[in-house]
């Protein structure tokens, strides 16, 4: 049972990850930063949820969508943006970019602009972390279209074959870029998968950050005890356009009625009013929240546009490391 001031702290983190989206997409907008964004609005209770299940010595690998993640597993949002303005004292020196932030420090792996790219990073982690008879998980999020990817295949039956201490997380959010799953999908529900590989799978409100991180504790307490993977199907839905490379109203694939009607079952809303109807929180804490984490997105980004640049004559450096 989680303690309010824990469901507080998972508010704050929810607010804290769409706050850093809507000002990255204010960002680019403004060609303040380069590159593809890719915003993940809607999906913050799974980031959340999933990783309040983790120890801090757990490993998380991520996405391309993945900046809740790293906010979620404990990187600093100073250090998120400088990486993505390319600065020096970003999370990796400002060389990644925002797909593929990591810091082995707190347990965040990275992502990768691959989809399905970082499910067999997850493999080897945990092979690694049984062969030192250690008690850490890794923890893999991974969208609806990388659920047809060999790499899906192939990473959940090793892991299942070798019982490996690793949770698969599907974000589904309904779309992989343009494709909806209910039209490349073979299966209802993805995690109907699960039964292949002889592991336990799991569909999950994506919406609600208590029943995310009550599915995933369970299947990291399976793991750590070492009985094995779980796949966790994580229904949610995609507020934000697949990236700045959208075009037209929503991208031009979903209707402007779909995506209204999705707003409803926003997470971070609908769990205030979970929160203020319990009376864990009120009005003024509400607004206190919000002003802390408007001044600390301010923070990050003043922080990210006065560091220096990386010096060009090191940019040989740590590439084999």
């Amino acid at each position: 049972m989680l303690k309010n001031e824990e469901l507080v702290e998972m508010y704050r983190k929810m607010l804290e990850i769409r706050f850093c989206e809507e000002k990255l997409e204010e960002l680019k907008t403004n060609g303040k930063i380069m590159g593809p964004t890719h915003l993940e609005n809607g999906q913050e209770a799974i980031a959340v949820g999933a990783t309040y299940a983790l120890n801090k010595d757990d490993y998380v690998t991520s996405t391309h969508r993945g900046h809740g993640h790293y906010i979620a597993k404990g990187e600093d949002v100073k250090k998120i943006f400088a990486e993505i303005y390319g600065k020096k004292t970003g999370s990796c020196l400002g060389r990644a970019g925002h797909m593929i932030i990591a810091n082995k420090k707190i347990g965040l792996l990275g992502g990768t602009g691959i989809v399905g790219g970082m499910l067999p990073i997850a493999v080897g982690y945990g092979l690694a972390f049984q062969v030192e008879e250690s008690s850490q998980v890794v923890l893999s999020f991974f969208g609806d279209g990388a659920s047809n990817e060999g790499a899906f295949h192939e990473s959940l039956n090793m892991a299942a074959a070798w019982k490996l201490p690793c949770v698969f997380v599907c974000e589904n959010n309904g779309y992989a870029l343009s494709a909806s799953a209910k039209e490349i999908l073979s299966v209802e529900n993805i995690a109907d998968r699960a039964r292949s590989y002889g592991i336990p799978g799991v569909i999950v409100d994506g919406n609600d950050p208590v029943a995310v991180y009550e599915a995933v504790i369970e299947a990291v307490e399976m793991a750590r005890e070492k009985n094995g993977p779980s796949l966790i199907e994580a229904k949610t839905y995609r507020l934000s356009p697949f990236s700045n490379s959208d075009t037209g109203s929503y991208g031009g694939y979903r209707t402007v009625e779909e995506v209204e009607e999705n707003k409803k079952k926003d997470p971070i809303s609908n769990f205030e009013k979970k929160l203020l109807k319990m009376k864990i929180i009120n009005q003024e804490d509400v607004i206190k929240i919000r002003e802390e984490i408007n001044r600390k997105i301010k923070d990050a980004v003043a922080f990210a546009e006065n560091s220096p640049d990386p010096n060009p004559d090191d940019i040989f450096d740590y590439l084999f490391q």
